[in-house]
């Protein structure tokens, strides 16, 4: 098989570098694992040790160093490098670089030019009007004039006055900005000149680009999502069904994701719900198509009360929840599927080898990302000590953690508190929200901090809410 001359350089940690072992070791590949000095005790550093050998890992100083991470690839005799999801996963740059220095690597991920042109969010909506795909009213091109931009905003309000917002919103956005910097709400268009050019200086000064973006907020939402695959030639992308991510932190952070995105078949809903999967499903394909896209990646929607989807944004990348995906998803009415694994092979070059007819979803499935905070104050992180966490393995869950469970296990302050994601499966809706809640129930998670106080966790926040999924 082609894939087996290559060794695959993990320029990640946790939870989703084991995974990429795993597939790695699934379709035959070399790996070499990378990781910190306060990464030590993590998960992904004893399945290197444990299924490639001290030659399968090297220590690093950081993991967003590219000249560290490719002199690791240049020594070990990678000949790809998967970048997990982060650091460089959406870095056009990087994967250029990777794709055109001396010692080539290949870049497990779309190619470098789809990056840079789905990456950039005014291109991205540019395309999408193009194909007839909806997207959030305002702008697709920065605003450099205050009275143009002031016309557009008019504009807004009234369209939603029309759609009979009560409280019309409008979105002043810097368009070189990113991460939710440079951006304020105008409720009021005879404020809208004052923020406006605050916005606009505060660009000049922050990104030395005064070019301002004009949007519809949008408040009363769920947020949706499109897994597409397509392999190198670009042609043929499928999709591995819709995503419900609209169970978040105060800082809109995803605690909780369902697969599919809405369930017409349980519940309820004021609109057409399977028209809207559908219709979201077939802009996402389209939008691959045009710009060739070439592995695994999301794109995301937001899909109003009343049942109007707009494009947001598109993820180059594999995502976090891309397992609760793959849990209801059967190639071929087999059982098993691994996207991480499927990027990998047509990311090294392997045909797609199956069409959307191949591709069918049976039941429904929930992914709880565990993490140490503390929802009842601003989702706080949380650090100390693991010192216990287990539960029952059932064959209608999986469990991906880089936190042992047979020692303790101090949590790095320098990274995100994540501990595990657990992805369920049911027949149907009430069945897995009845597995979901025996999952959490049974859940050992105790620790302490150095002052002796318990753990907090999110564990109940997901408790709470689990009755409530795919509920408009």
């Amino acid at each position: 098989m082609q894939t087996k001359k290559h060794k695959v350089l993990v320029a990640n940690r946790g939870e989703i570098a084991i995974r990429i072992v795993q597939a790695c070791i699934k379709l035959g590949l070399d790996f070499v694992c990378v990781h910190t000095a306060e990464d030590a005790a993590s998960g992904h550093v004893r399945i290197a040790r444990e299924k490639g050998g001290e030659k399968s890992l090297y220590r690093i100083a950081s993991y967003q160093d590219a000249n560290e991470l490719l002199a690791v690839a240049d020594d070990s005799g990678a000949t790809a490098i998967h970048p997990g999801y982060g650091f460089f996963a959406e870095d056009y740059r990087f994967a250029r670089r990777v794709a055109q220095r001396e010692n080539k690597l290949i870049f497990i991920g779309p190619s470098w030019r789809v990056i840079r042109e789905l990456g950039d969010k005014i291109n991205t909506k540019r395309l999408a009007r193009s194909l007839g795909v909806p997207t959030v009213p305002g702008s697709d091109k920065p605003i450099y004039d205050e009275m143009e931009a002031e016309k557009v905003a008019r504009q807004l309000f009234e369209f939603q006055e029309e759609q009979g917002i009560e409280r019309p919103l409008v979105l002043v956005k810097a368009s070189a900005g990113g991460g939710g910097m440079g951006i304020e709400e105008v409720h009021d268009i005879d404020l809208f000149k004052s923020v406006y050019r605050r916005i606009r200086n505060y660009a000049l000064r922050q990104f030395k680009d005064d070019g301002v973006l004009i949007e519809q907020r949008v408040l009363d939402f769920n947020h949706l999502e499109v897994q597409v695959v397509s392999d190198r030639t670009g042609k043929n992308p499928v999709h591995f069904g819709t995503r419900n991510c609209s169970i978040q932190s105060t800082g809109l952070q995803k605690r909780l994701e369902i697969a599919p995105g809405f369930d017409p078949s349980a519940l309820n809903y004021s609109f057409d719900a399977q028209k809207v999967l559908d219709d979201i499903t077939e802009h996402s394909l389209a939008m691959a198509r045009k710009v060739g896209y070439d592995n695994v990646g999301t794109w995301e929607w937001i899909v109003t009360r009343d049942g109007r989807p707009f494009l947001m944004e598109v993820n180059t990348r594999i995502q976090v929840e891309n397992g609760v995906s793959a849990m209801i998803s059967r190639i071929r009415g087999e059982k098993g599927v691994d996207l991480i694994k499927e990027q990998i092979r047509i990311g090294l070059g392997e045909p797609l080898g199956y069409t959307q007819k191949d591709i069918t979803f049976e039941g429904v499935g929930i992914e709880y990302r565990l993490i140490a905070e503390d929802p009842d104050n601003k989702f706080t992180p949380w650090v100390g000590r693991i010192e216990q966490f287990g539960w029952t393995q059932e064959d209608w869950f999986s469990m991906h953690t880089h936190v042992p469970t047979d020692t303790p296990y101090d949590i790095p302050t320098e990274f995100d508190p994540n501990l595990a994601l657990a992805i369920i499966w049911g027949k149907d809706l009430a069945h897995v929200k009845e597995r979901g809640l025996e999952f959490l129930d049974k859940l050992k998670l105790e620790g302490a901090n150095k002052a002796g106080e318990a753990l907090k966790s999110n564990v109940n926040f997901l408790r709470v809410k689990t009755p409530i999924i795919l509920k408009f």
